[in-house]
């Protein structure tokens, strides 16, 4: 490709994601069920389109093209977590139960809350119509259907939402996360780094979304920390349901969520950092962001 084309290409690219990435996280976060996982799944999405931008037909509009590859993602990640649930040989229920208070009524949160209980095509097709208001042409294209089959899907996932019994959100708990996670967070803010490095693995993985992924040896990631000039600490707490470490700011005296970090144990070690500091859209996509903290304003 002239390599003048392919910089005016990337341009465009650039400016698009930039208005277009806290929309494409919220489909991947209700998609994947996670707001964490969401973001995950958008980033491996865009870094695919960067790669195939070469490829793209510029007679044809980019945001839809860039729905539909995060939209293939979230197929394949959901595909990948039913082959490791089927082979940890676990139950799968719905990660979130809640009311839905008409067939095909769109009442934002409740929603999205409920998603998790269809299946994908359902899914995508209650969420980007209901939700993210596309025609039933667009959505026909974004995932690979046809309007007809659209309309069926929204039809039976409407049906589905409205006959769901309440209940509260329900996510697997482990006491070996629970314990990582408060020793964490207590000596993090003590700025213990030589304790806080006994409870992670040698070869332990860091993800900074986007800023770096790597060994978390070769970042200086707590040093970052550190060098904060602003009030911060962290707090164990949960982000829609899923245990996470809260990190909080002070705005004129006042504690409030900030960010999120992830973390991966196996053995009772501490394998993975997911730090999403520098994606502040993950904050105003969750449905809920609670702390133990009494001080933290939620």
């Amino acid at each position: 490709m002239n390599e003048g084309l392919f910089e005016a290409r990337y341009l465009t690219f650039l400016e698009t994601i930039a208005g277009l990435r806290p929309k494409l996280h919220r489909y991947c976060a209700r998609m994947t069920g996670s707001v964490l996982d969401g973001e995950d799944v958008v980033q491996e999405a865009l870094f695919h389109a960067y790669r195939k931008l070469d490829t793209f037909d510029d007679t044809r509009p980019l945001v839809p093209w860039l729905f539909r590859i995060a939209h293939n993602r979230c197929i394949d990640f959901l595909r990948h977590r039913e082959v490791q649930r089927e082979a940890e040989a676990e139950v799968v229920a719905p990660d979130w139960v809640a009311p839905v208070h008409s067939v095909g009524q769109a009442v934002g949160d409740a929603v999205e809350s409920l998603l998790m209980a269809l299946p994908p095509k359902e899914r995508a097709c209650v969420l980007l119509k209901d939700v993210l208001d596309y025609s039933l042409e667009e959505i026909a294209e974004l995932v690979d259907s046809t309007v007809g089959g659209v309309k069926a899907a929204l039809s039976r996932g409407r049906a589905k939402l409205a006959e769901l019994p309440q209940s509260g959100p329900r996510r697997a708990k482990s006491d070996e996360l629970e314990t990582l996670l408060q020793l964490y967070v207590e000596r993090f803010n003590r700025q213990d780094w030589d304790g806080l490095r006994e409870l992670i693995a040698i070869d332990a993985r860091l993800l900074v979304a986007d800023r770096f992924a790597g060994p978390l040896s070769d970042s200086p990631y707590f040093g970052n920390y550190e060098r904060r000039t602003t009030p911060w600490k962290m707090a164990v707490g949960e982000v829609d349901g899923e245990p996470v470490i809260v990190a909080l700011r002070s705005v004129t005296g006042v504690w409030t969520p900030a960010s999120f970090v992830r973390l991966q144990v196996t053995g009772g070690r501490i394998v993975g950092i997911d730090d999403y500091a520098h994606c502040p859209w993950i904050l105003h996509a969750a449905l809920s962001v609670t702390t133990a903290s009494p001080d933290v304003v939620q």
